[in-house]
């Protein structure tokens, strides 16, 4: 569509002139068409002007005949201008289609190669922002924005040149409320500044984005009775977006309330009437000329008004642009070229001296070196913020570590590509993503292929089955249409999807971290299952949970802090006892702690 990549666009390339260069042709002629539209529009008023001041002064020399002219000519341009019009939105309309959809295909492209760690950094509601709200701010710009102002501007053109070729002074008189509308509206425009248009851009995807997240997390906050936390941060979004939004209005109420009583059409006829009882009594003018400028004068008021508020409209396009532009321009995750992919011999998981940071050079994660072997059962603890999930999602290859490299089977990940990486690496996290889908289409998402009785298999492993069946439709049953599940429910059918997989290695990251009681039950159930004779990595916050892992290492800033088995790092009394005891466990042999307990 374009003849430079996403990636490549300089610097100093305005994101709307560059979205929009694939149709900048189409949309000027159908500017073009709109504008020479609305000027044939507007004869017969001329025409109606001219035939009313001659019958008010029939001195004027118009004939009988020449009256039908006129009519006839009046009528021949309303046609060809309302056929021009329909064109031209017609040919907008298309630009329009080719645009957005051309842009979809893009940004969804786009949207399947980014590291799936840009994902978990942004909330849903931005990534929808930019793939359907920003999309729909745009159709507005190409399919209606620049037909509507060639219109105005051709109205006001016409109208103008119409008046000034009766009487020039009185055009001058009857048109200078509108020059000051325009310098009253840009000077109040130059007062909001960027800064303020992006604080209230983003305050508005704050709103989705809090809103998003109240309803998905509404069942875990009744299960443990937060939901007045939920409704503080829904209340904090929505103080902040009125903050911005005074923010931006203040400085525009007053001078645009002024400049639109300006130009209103009352105001306008009253000065024209005001001039013209002044020309009249001067003898500059005869009272008949003073009809075209009553008649044609105020109608300039509405597409003056109507370009100041496309403004708006204008100003919103181009911070849509800007969103869809940042997510184009996100760099790919690397991956091997076509033929080049190498197969790992094996499944052993390793981290080579692993760092990573996040942007803006905050590390978390230095100088990590670890071995998941085949089989093995590895958990890894520490306090929030010391990097666990981190790790989690590098053997996920959400993103690539910035230092050293993780290699499966002897194979650097980043050498691998993501169908086989995933053949082998299977997951369950505590942000559980089911699909608007049946059932049947959640757990089968990673083998559309598999049977109706290797989907209900994987279910029942997963201790699904049942709560599947007595839904309406049972596996035919959508989310979010006639299937409802709690946060533990989903997480099963996440095990179910996983189970189906059936890969070597699995990553478990908190998935019991929100779970009530009867639920984290049923969860440990399917995850006993989905661990035999798998190699698993598990992240948790719950030693309990870890206790009977092969190896448990805990995480310090970003740092192995130490390693071992459960009763070989109490015996310690290092960093993983500490945690150990500030769970309420009791230690080992301490008598008097568990007297204390008791």
């Amino acid at each position: 569509m374009t003849d430079r990549s996403d990636s490549e666009a300089g610097p100093t390339a305005s994101p709307i002139k560059h979205l929009l260069k694939p149709i900048r042709l189409r949309l000027h002629c159908a500017a073009a068409m709109a504008g020479l539209g609305q000027i044939l529009t507007l004869v017969p008023l001329a025409g109606v002007a001219l035939i009313g001041r001659q019958a008010l002064d029939p001195s004027g020399g118009m004939a009988a005949l020449q009256h039908g002219t006129v009519a006839a000519l009046c009528i021949g341009a309303m046609v060809a201008g309302l056929t021009l019009l329909t064109l031209a939105e017609y040919l907008s309309h298309l630009a329009d289609n080719a645009l957005t959809d051309g842009l979809r295909r893009r940004v969804t492209e786009r949207l399947m190669h980014v590291p799936l760690g840009w994902f978990t950094a942004r909330a849903s509601g931005s990534v929808k922002q930019a793939l359907q709200d920003d999309m729909n701010t745009l159709h507005e710009l190409t399919a209606h924005y620049f037909t509507t102002r060639a219109r105005c501007i051709a109205a006001i053109g016409a109208a103008a040149c119409f008046l000034v070729w009766i009487d020039w002074r009185m055009a001058i008189i009857s048109l200078v409320p509108f020059p000051l509308y325009h310098l009253i509206f840009v000077a109040a425009k130059k007062s909001i500044g960027r800064d303020r248009m992006e604080s209230f851009a983003a305050a508005q995807a704050g709103i989705g984005d809090a809103v998003g997240e109240f309803s998905r997390a509404m069942p875990v906050l009744r299960t443990f009775g937060k939901t007045g936390e939920a409704h503080a941060a829904y209340s904090g979004a929505v103080r902040h977006f009125l903050d911005a939004f005074l923010h931006f209005t203040r400085p525009l109420v007053a001078p645009l309330a002024n400049a639109n009583a300006l130009i209103t059409p009352v105001s306008v006829a009253s000065i024209v009437l005001a001039a013209g009882v002044l020309f009249v009594g001067l003898g500059w003018m005869a009272p008949a000329d003073l009809l075209p400028f009553l008649l044609v004068a105020p109608g300039v008021s509405a597409p003056m008004m109507l370009l100041g508020f496309m403004a708006h409209g204008l100003a919103h396009a181009t911070a849509a642009a800007d969103r869809i532009d940042a997510v184009l321009r996100v760099a790919p995750l690397p991956a091997p070229g076509p033929g080049t992919a190498a197969v790992p011999d094996g499944h052993i998981l390793r981290f080579e001296r692993v760092g990573y940071a996040y942007e803006g050079g905050a590390g978390a994660l230095s100088g990590i070196d670890l071995t998941l072997e085949p089989g093995s059962v590895t958990a890894i603890t520490g306090a929030s913020g010391a990097g666990k999930s981190t790790i989690a999602r590098l053997a996920l290859r959400f993103f690539d570590p910035s230092e050293g490299r993780i290699t499966l089977g002897g194979i650097d990940l980043r050498d691998l590509d993501s169908a086989e990486l995933y053949k082998r690496i299977g997951f369950v996290l505590q942000e559980v993503q089911l699909l608007n889908a049946s059932l049947r289409d959640n757990i089968a998402l990673g083998r559309p292929d598999a049977s109706r009785a290797e989907i209900e298999a994987a279910a029942t492993v997963a201790q699904i089955h049942d709560r599947i069946l007595a839904l309406p439709r049972g596996y035919d049953s959508v989310i979010g249409q006639d299937a409802d599940l709690s946060g533990g429910e989903a997480q099963r059918v996440s095990i179910a999807r996983a189970l189906l997989l059936d890969p070597p290695i699995l990553v478990l990251d908190e998935v019991t971290a929100a779970m009530d009681a009867e639920g984290e039950l049923a969860l440990q159930q399917a995850l006993s299952e989905l661990a035999r004779g798998r190699t698993l990595l598990v992240i948790a916050h719950r030693l309990e949970t870890i206790a009977g892992a092969d190896r448990i290492i805990v995480l310090e800033r970003g740092r192995i802090r130490e390693s071992g088995t459960h009763a070989a790092l109490l015996a310690r009394g290092g960093p993983y006892a500490a945690l150990w005891v500030q769970a309420g466990h009791v230690m080992p042999g301490d008598t008097d702690q568990a007297e204390a307990v008791q």
